[in-house]
């Protein structure tokens, strides 16, 4: 039977395990990939601690099935799908699950693999780099304006440091000092994290932020609301709802669709976007490549690859 790496239970480290799982079967609107490859990302270790995304609803089926975004092979097409191809090589969001052998892909958040692109690289793009084109298209800067990125050391924010600078906007990234030459590496002037940031933040564009990403939350999300003038200008994908509202901004607009799929590909071809995988772990190591991200000292993107 297929292998799936899953948590039983809402809790720690303790709850994950490997099990033997049925092969899914697409239902109507949905592909059976192949998995060749899973990006891990935070989101995947604050669901098994029971977080839920702003609109998600509906008690949660034991054992879950990790992961959220994949790239692989299309094995079998649901009913009403169109466009898609047994054999075909895909990448987008898994309903399934996507540390495993086997997962549903619905066919609206799907895109073709660019043939210029490995299966890794694809697998990073449906969570991180999607979020990250969200949030910039979302905020709408004109060419030339000051973008402040917090969090600029992880996935979702070392991609949305590429993407503004492929938009033509300055990008101010606040990451670790032990992060420094990487988010400058992106394009972006480097803001040490800690306390004082935001006064690192001033000193280092003196005309002031013309936007702020957030990807961390709390009281760095409070700190970086009054370095702008605008609160408009002001997105999170590091807080709740209610916390960015009321600063007077908002969360990002996940648009989840397959054309946003298809642009942050164009990126990565163009180069003006590389993931930077920066650690890849066998199936069989799951539980390494989710720690790597659960302790927070991940730099760019990791990436769990399934064998064939």
């Amino acid at each position: 039977m297929p292998k799936a790496y899953v948590f039983t239970r809402y809790g720690g480290p303790e709850t994950e395990a490997f099990v033997d799982v049925d092969r899914p079967r697409p239902g109507p609107g949905r592909l059976l990939v192949a998995v060749r490859a899973a990006g891990v990302n935070p989101v995947d270790w604050k669901q098994r601690n029971g977080y839920r995304r702003p609109g998600e609803s509906g008690e949660r089926v034991f054992p879950v099935v990790f992961g959220n975004e994949v790239s692989g092979v299309v094995e079998e097409i649901g009913e009403g799908v169109d466009g898609f191809a047994v054999g075909d090589e895909v990448f987008g969001t898994a309903v399934a699950g996507g540390y495993a052998e086997y997962t549903l892909v619905p066919a609206a958040i799907a895109a073709h693999k660019p043939a210029e692109l490995s299966h890794p690289l694809a697998a990073t793009l449906p969570v991180a780099a999607a979020t990250a084109y969200d949030g910039i298209r979302q905020l709408g800067l004109p060419a030339g304006a000051t973008l402040l990125v917090t969090g600029a050391g992880g996935g979702v924010g070392a991609a949305a440091v590429q993407i503004a600078r492929a938009f033509g906007l300055r990008a101010v990234g606040v990451a670790s000092e032990g992060k420094k030459d990487f988010v400058e590496s992106l394009g972006a002037v480097h803001v040490p994290s800690g306390p004082g940031w935001a006064e690192r933040a001033r000193a280092a564009a003196p005309d002031g932020f013309d936007g702020v990403y957030d990807l961390v939350g709390g009281e760095v999300l409070a700190e970086a609301a009054e370095l702008l003038t605008d609160r408009t200008k002001l997105i999170t994908a590091g807080a709740p709802e209610e916390d960015v509202r009321r600063l007077g901004g908002a969360r990002v607009t996940r648009a989840r669709n397959a054309a946003v799929l298809e642009e942050v590909a164009r990126l990565v071809v163009d180069g003006d976007l590389d993931p930077h995988i920066t650690e890849t772990f066998p199936l069989d190591r799951a539980a390494d490549a989710l720690r790597t991200v659960e302790d927070g000292h991940a730099r760019g993107k990791t990436v769990i690859e399934v064998a064939r």
